[in-house]
């Protein structure tokens, strides 16, 4: 059980890092808004385990409410950005 934590808080630790990494040097706002969403995917993971190792029910509403909160957030940028290029598609 513990090669199992160790092995998934390693690769959530390296995808954290890689994201946070993608946030601060994405070229554009969409490659932002994506990493950081991706970001609260890994925060919820993370959770999920310490969850599962603590054998414990109380971080469910947390984790509903970060999920309600990403899926909020991506569909505004979504919308957000789709009104934007469609500007300046036209315009080519």
């Amino acid at each position: 059980m513990t090669v199992v934590l160790t092995v998934c808080v390693v690769m959530l630790g390296i995808a954290a890092a890689l994201l946070v990494v993608r946030v601060a040097a994405g070229p554009t706002m969409l490659d932002r808004a994506v990493a950081l969403d991706a970001l609260v995917a890994v925060t919820i993971g993370v959770l999920v385990i310490e969850a599962a190792v603590n054998r414990h029910t109380t971080t469910l509403p947390i984790l509903v409410a970060l999920t309600l909160v990403g899926f909020v957030g991506s569909v505004s940028i979504a919308r957000f950005m789709r009104g934007s290029t469609a500007g300046e598609e036209e315009g080519s």
